[in-house]
């Protein structure tokens, strides 16, 4: 017999069910076990029954059955065509077994390597396991301070599941802006290289413009020296020109005197 994965809850032992799988209901309570224990390799023998007890003692250790089983369900496992279940123990515990249930934390905490701080699936676990037998260990001794723990219980999953949730959708919103990001980032580099194209295609027409600037400014600086040369050679033969027809007129007026 291979039984489930250990676990810190405290059961009892294996029980044959069924030699036939097919037959696997959900409550272990409303299956009837096998007269014979198995032989060989299969588990231990179920514990001999209690002693007899009152009526109302029977029935408040059935309700306080009923309640584990709804708390922690019988756990139940196939192997070669046959059926196993494994009841939560209803045996009240001791302060030794508070001391061992620590001392087995710790030692499973330490094999298992599991994170001291920050998010741990296996410390996780290996506490959640410590708290539904701790669960347990109540519920034996006041079913209702059980049921009251397992509300906390209950609570404080779906309040660790509200937050993966967050979690999950918080990442997903984290990628899915990233990918925006990569692709704007895309674009504005596409941007970027059409303006700097633009803006070389402006400096060439600027340089082309400062080109013919300084070129019409050539021009006209020569054409103005040009021009004003031309203007003092006008100026020029004009003085001569008057100097000439003064000197003319005065010997035409001096032979008269």
């Amino acid at each position: 017999m291979i039984p489930p994965n250990a676990s810190l809850v405290k059961y009892d032992n294996p029980v044959l069910v069924s030699r036939n799988t097919d037959k696997k209901t959900p409550r272990a309570k409303s299956l009837k076990t096998s007269p014979t224990p198995p032989t060989g390799t299969g588990p231990v023998p179920a514990p001999p029954s209690k002693q007899k007890l009152s009526p109302v003692d029977a029935k408040a250790a059935q309700q306080t059955d009923e309640i584990l089983n709804s708390i922690l369900p019988p756990r139940e496992w196939a192997e070669n065509g046959q059926l196993w279940v494994q009841q939560v123990s209803s045996t009240p515990a001791t302060r030794l077994d508070v001391v061992n249930l620590q001392e087995e934390l710790d030692r499973r905490l330490q094999q298992r390597q599991a994170r001291e701080t920050g998010i741990c699936p296996v410390r996780r676990e290996l506490y959640s396991q410590c708290f539904d037998e701790l669960i347990r260990q109540v519920t034996i001794n006041c079913a209702e301070r059980g049921l009251l723990l397992l509300r906390v219980r209950d609570e404080i999953r779906m309040t660790i599941a509200a937050y993966q949730t967050l979690y999950e959708s918080s990442v997903a919103f984290g990628m899915r802006k990233a990918l925006q990001a990569e692709q704007g980032k895309a674009d504005m580099e596409k941007k970027i290289d059409t303006l700097e194209s633009e803006k070389r295609d402006l400096e060439r027409q600027v340089n082309e413009l400062k080109a013919k600037c300084e070129q019409i400014e050539k021009r006209a600086a020569e054409q103005r020296q040009v021009e004003e040369k031309k203007h003092t050679e006008e100026i020029q033969f004009l003085k001569r020109t008057n100097q000439q027809l003064k000197t003319q007129l005065e010997g035409i007026i001096a032979p008269k005197k």
